[in-house]
C-alpha cells in the first residue's frame, strides 16, 4: 500500500511591485538545497538556491521569477521561508562600537519591510529636452552583474552594464527610442556621452530604489553599547 500524500497549504501575498501570487511553503527536500548552498558561502549558488526554491512553490501560472525585480525577490522569499521553518530568523550581528564581537539576534520576519524612497522615480530628466525611462534590475540580471564574476570587468563597467540592463526608453517632446530596439554597443555609445551629474543622476535611480530593510539594537555585551544596525538585502538576513 503507497504511502498517503500530505497536504501543503497554499497563501496569498501582495508583492512590493504590487502583484498578487499564490505560494506554498518549500518541503524538506527544498530546505536541503538550501541549507547545502549556504554552507558553500557562494552567493552564486545561494541566489540559484533561492530561484529553484521559489520557482517550486510558487502556485500562481505565468508567473516568471526571473523578471521580478530583485526586492520583490527577497520579500517573497523570506514569506515562504516565514510559512516553512518559522516565523522568526536569528541573525548574527556585528556590534559597529568594536566591529569584532558578534550577538546573536533574532527577527521577526512579518516585521521587515521594503523601504520605499519618497522622492525615487524611473524617468531621468538628462537635459531640457532629453529624458531616459528606467526598468527595475531583474534577478536574472541582478545575479549576472553581482555573482558571475569576469576577472577583466571592473566597478565602472559592471556599473555601465546594469544600467544599459534597466533602460527601458530614451525620450524627447517628438521621438522615444525603445531600449529593445539598440543594441547594447548603442546604449553603451549613449550612457558614454552624459556628464559627471547626469550619469550620477542615474545611478541614484538606483541607490534608492526600493530595497529590503530592517533595523536592530543590539548590546554589545563586552562594552555596554548600544548600537542600532541596518540589515539591507536578501543576504543579510543568512549568516
Amino acid at each position: 500500500m503507497p504511502l498517503p500524500k500530505i497536504n501543503t497549504p497554499t497563501y496569498d501575498l501582495t508583492l512590493p511591485s504590487g502583484k498578487k501570487i499564490k505560494y506554498r511553503p518549500f518541503l524538506v527536500r527544498e530546505e536541503k538545497i538550501l541549507i547545502m548552498a549556504l554552507e558553500t558561502e557562494d552567493m552564486k549558488q545561494i541566489t540559484s538556491a533561492v530561484m529553484d526554491i521559489l520557482n517550486s512553490c510558487i502556485v500562481s501560472k505565468n508567473l516568471k521569477i526571473e523578471l521580478l525585480p530583485s526586492f520583490d525577490i527577497e520579500f517573497l522569499f523570506l514569506h515562504v521561508r516565514s510559512k516553512s521553518v518559522g516565523e522568526t530568523i536569528e541573525v548574527n550581528i556585528t556590534c559597529p562600537d568594536d566591529n569584532e564581537t558578534t550577538v546573536p539576534v533574532k527577527i521577526d520576519i512579518d516585521t521587515i519591510k521594503i523601504k520605499k524612497t519618497k522622492k525615487h522615480t524611473n524617468i531621468i530628466k538628462l537635459d531640457d529636452k532629453l529624458s531616459i525611462k528606467l526598468k527595475y534590475p531583474s534577478m536574472k540580471s541582478f545575479v549576472r552583474d553581482n555573482f558571475e564574476f569576469d576577472p577583466n570587468d571592473n566597478e565602472v563597467n559592471s556599473s555601465l552594464n546594469l544600467i544599459i540592463s534597466c533602460i527601458e526608453s530614451i525620450f524627447n517632446d517628438e521621438e522615444c527610442w525603445n531600449a529593445s530596439e539598440q543594441t547594447d554597443k548603442e546604449l553603451q555609445e549613449f550612457i558614454e556621452q552624459l556628464n559627471t551629474k547626469q550619469f550620477k543622476e542615474i545611478e541614484n535611480y538606483f541607490t534608492s530604489m526600493p530595497k529590503l530593510e530592517h533595523k536592530v539594537k543590539v548590546k554589545n555585551p563586552n562594552t555596554g553599547v548600544e548600537s542600532e544596525v541596518v540589515l539591507e538585502g536578501l543576504a543579510s538576513f543568512f549568516n
